[in-house]
């Protein structure tokens, strides 16, 4: 980074946790509304590759995103 952030930036401190933590999401969403600017480390990729590898080899041992968000709406655990 070229130059130096104050952090938290002036004001943060005066707000509640649930303004700060809307700021904070407001920040990520401002950065991520450029994806292709957002670095991926290598061991991001490296896990993504391993995962994938397993899901090839135990596709039986997967639940769908839409299985598993029914399943913890009914037990939670």
């Amino acid at each position: 980074m070229s130059r130096a952030l104050q952090v938290p930036p002036p004001g943060f401190d005066d707000l509640s946790v649930e303004e700060q933590i809307e700021y904070v999401q407001a920040l990520w969403d401002h950065i991520a509304a450029n994806p292709e600017r957002v670095p991926v480390p290598d061991w991001h990729r490296e896990e993504l590759d391993r995962r994938l590898d397993d899901l090839e080899k135990n596709p039986n041992d997967s639940v769908s995103w839409d299985d598993l968000k029914a399943r913890l709406r009914t037990d939670p655990r």
